[in-house]
């Protein structure tokens, strides 16, 4: 087992060091914003790019960069949506917003998708289970963005109960990350990201359990004298839960990585729509696209791990790497 997780770490970092490599020299191929055109600042911007290596070549900078970036934290600065301000310290005040809102969906999202899909696998083949079946596959069918527009209209512009955007923190008016004006606010986003979890934690825990409920030993547990309801406490769930617990490891670890269209639409404040922006302004603000492209594709690999080597870790039976 430890000789597979040295393995998949390994192999982690190397294709995070390969796409990382693509994006920058990609990157710095692009044409530079000049530097005069930054007025009064232009001796700030030409000082931050000296130290970057601007004048050298891509793989010197490269080495300068990630140098500056592994051991000084130092991702560079922006050069057009936060002039001047430190990338690094945007990207670190930002990312609560996006913990926060993903958070609130994830605790609504992961007993609801459960317990309908254990509803459904015990309902099999009747109506409450067709109904549920067919509302999952149109639910995970729908982009987000659409559910996004639905709620701004009905909950938000025709009935009123929710503002249009998530609020700003602003602790001298009592609106805090955990103030009750605050978590309103975030309802309409985090009903967005709920409803695409809650449709797939009810479709792959349906099939699981209904998989598990027709086994031998569930008929051998009846057989013994336990009711449905005994036997599939006592047995199903547990072995049905083996496949699902991993997959609400991995949505935990991507909390981190959010929603880069709800965000933007709800105004959530996060790293999500910060990453659309950098991408949007004109020029792109590049150092701050390349942190979070960094910062994205290392949260997919992560949760690509956690996923696999939790599998070891819940059924004693599965050994990661095992020879036959």
């Amino acid at each position: 087992m430890l000789k597979y997780t040295l393995k998949r770490i390994g192999l982690m970092l190397f294709t995070f060091s390969v796409i990382f490599v693509i994006c920058f020299v990609l990157i710095k191929l692009l044409p530079v914003t000049e530097a005069d055109q930054f007025g009064q600042d232009m001796q700030l911007v030409l000082l931050r790019r000296e130290q970057l290596g601007y004048n050298k070549p891509i793989f010197i900078q490269l080495f300068i960069f990630l140098e500056r970036a592994l051991f000084h934290g130092d991702w560079g600065i922006s050069e057009k949506l936060y002039f001047g301000r430190d990338v690094w310290t945007l990207f670190v005040t930002k990312l609560p917003n996006t913990i926060l809102v993903n958070v609130y969906a994830m605790l609504l999202s992961v007993p609801i998708g459960l317990a309908l899909g254990i509803f459904a696998a015990m309902k099999k083949n009747k109506w409450q289970d067709h109904l549920i079946s067919t509302l999952t596959m149109v639910v995970i069918s729908v982009p987000s963005y659409v559910y996004a527009f639905l709620l701004q209209y009905f909950l938000c512009y025709k009935l009123q109960w929710f503002d249009f955007r998530v609020l700003p923190v602003d602790p001298e008016n009592g609106i805090t990350f955990f103030s009750w004006p605050m978590f309103k606010s975030m309802l309409p986003a985090v009903f967005c990201l709920s409803f695409g979890s809650i449709a797939g934690f009810t479709r792959y825990t349906r099939a699981e359990l209904t998989e598990v409920l027709t086994s031998e030993f569930m008929l051998l547990a009846r057989a013994k004298g336990l009711t449905k309801g005994q036997a599939t406490v006592r047995h199903a769930l547990r072995n049905a839960m083996v496949p699902i617990f991993p997959m609400i490891l991995g949505e935990f670890v991507s909390i981190l990585s959010g929603s880069l269209i709800i965000e933007s639409i709800f105004t959530v404040g996060g790293v999500g729509s910060l990453y659309v922006d950098s991408i949007n302004c004109t020029p792109p603000d590049y150092n701050i696209f390349l942190l979070l492209t960094a910062f994205y594709t290392l949260v997919s690999l992560t949760a690509g791990i956690v996923v696999d080597l939790s599998y070891g870790f819940i059924d004693p039976r599965i050994r990661m790497g095992a020879k036959k």
